[in-house]
């Protein structure tokens, strides 16, 4: 009937209709691979690598990223995460570990100081005894800086040890054993300290030593010096003439600055080194001098043109009487000529 042909009609449409949505309802990833322009990878096939540089500036140029969805599909390599993948507990409980046990924590082991070599620890400091000096003091390269550091003696040093300064302490003494093996100790300088004596080899016995800056102490004597010191700084403290060697800078050939002013001084240390360029005696207790104190009395064509800092100020010396002394020097001495 005419009825039934038409149902039969809308069947056979029905089941057409589902086989053409099968045929289509491929998944789109595979769609676009199956689309994606053979052109596109032509470009990079074609491309040169070894040739060129990669730079912010071409980086546009070389590479174009507008497709890049396109030509580098992730999809595949997604990590997948699956849900109750843990293991399955043991049948046999002998082999669980033991949750109420505590792993026991392992020690940490102290640093190793195989190969390096701590100075010694100072020898009697009023607070944290037994430091290693680098710890109470300030150690840069080979500089120990131990200034207002409250020490009561000289802390035993580096062995490699170039410069010292321990300024603004109480060190009350220095020992000959002090600066035993200091070979490379080119500075001292304990300003401001109450050092009151020095033992006669606490210094002398320094092959490097150019510097020694002992100013504001209560000195009463100089020890021996190196021959190598260049610059002695020993104002303000209580050297008289008789805490000074016979002769104590005759055979000092590299000393070219002397400082001993604000001291107790009754005459000028004669004989001083060609090699003297500043000598600072001001306020001391000089009243006269010899005619050879700087020049040779029998040499009158002798000029000593490195001595041109004499400082003779605040002495009870009258320089006028003295004319033949400074006939060999390239300026007069500072003081009264009245």
């Amino acid at each position: 009937t005419l009825a039934g042909c038409r149902m039969w009609t809308l069947a056979w449409l029905g089941m057409a209709s589902l086989c053409l949505g099968a045929a289509w309802a491929v998944p789109a990833k595979e769609r676009r691979k199956a689309e994606k322009p053979k052109a596109d990878l032509a470009l990079y096939e074609n491309l040169d690598l070894a040739n060129y540089d990669l730079t912010l500036d071409n980086y546009g140029e070389i590479l174009d990223l507008s497709n890049y969805e396109e030509l580098y599909d992730y999809g595949d390599l997604a990590p997948k995460i699956e849900v109750g993948t843990l293991a399955p507990r043991p049948k046999d409980s002998k082999t669980l570990p033991n949750l109420g046990a505590t792993a026991e924590t392992p020690k940490l082991q102290p640093p190793t100081t195989a190969g390096r070599v701590h100075p010694a620890p100072f020898p009697g400091t009023s607070s944290m005894p037994g430091l290693p000096s680098c710890l109470l003091c300030l150690c840069v390269g080979t500089s120990v800086y131990c200034d207002d550091a409250d020490l009561e003696h000289i802390p035993h040093l580096p062995p490699e040890t170039t410069y010292l300064y321990a300024r603004f302490n109480r060190i009350g003494a220095v020992r000959a054993g002090d600066f035993t093996g200091l070979e490379k100790l080119k500075r001292i300088d304990l300003s401001s300290n109450s050092i009151s004596w020095a033992d006669v080899d606490a210094f002398r016995l320094l092959p490097s030593l150019q510097e020694l800056l002992l100013p504001h102490n209560r000195l009463t004597a100089l020890p021996e010096l190196p021959h190598s010191i260049v610059r002695l700084d020993a104002r303000l403290n209580r050297i008289p003439s008789t805490g000074l060697r016979p002769e104590a800078f005759r055979d000092l050939k590299q000393l070219q600055f002397l400082h001993l002013s604000d001291n107790q001084l009754d005459f000028i240390p004669a004989p001083l080194p060609e090699s003297l360029r500043s000598l600072h005696l001001q306020n001391n207790n000089i009243q006269t001098m010899h005619e050879d104190t700087f020049c040779d009395s029998q040499d009158h064509s002798q000029i000593r043109r490195a001595l041109e800092d004499i400082r003779l100020d605040g002495n009870p010396i009258n320089l006028s009487l003295f004319p033949d002394a400074y006939f060999c020097l390239p300026r007069l001495p500072t003081g009264r000529f009245s």
